[in-house]
């Protein structure tokens, strides 16, 4: 890593978060943005390959912590932007028309944006 010194700093003294070059500071924060992105990504594989539910649990307690929440929309509104219909499952009753019946594979939000969407079995009228 390079460290840039003031004029008038001695050489054998540790920089200081002031001596570092503005450029080093933005390449620092997207190496630990990518390293954040890629830890991620790392704990929804194993989190789709656990077999124990207490991990599962673990995993999941330890996205939530920065941010990562996992995405269960049953009994809400199927939305196609936020969800991937998986099936559907046939209903006499309108008012279950369009709700999502169960979600069979898990999605996740970091924040606001959606890392994977749910996939979800639909509740859909059957046809006369």
């Amino acid at each position: 890593m390079a460290w840039f010194r003031k004029e008038g700093t001695g050489g054998g003294s540790a920089a200081s978060d002031t001596d570092v070059h503005p450029l080093q500071q933005v390449s620092d924060l997207e190496r630990a943005l990518a390293d954040r992105q890629a830890l991620i990504q790392m704990c929804l594989y194993a989190l789709d390959r656990a077999r124990s539910g207490g991990v599962v649990e673990r995993l999941e307690e330890g996205l939530a912590a920065i941010g990562v929440h996992a995405l269960r929309p049953d009994g809400e509104r199927f939305d196609p932007a936020r969800h991937e219909a998986g099936g559907a499952v046939p209903t006499e009753d309108p008012a279950l028309d369009g709700i999502v019946a169960e979600t069979e594979v898990t999605g996740f939000a970091d924040h606001d944006r959606l890392l994977r969407a749910p996939i979800v079995t639909v509740y859909a009228k059957k046809s006369p």
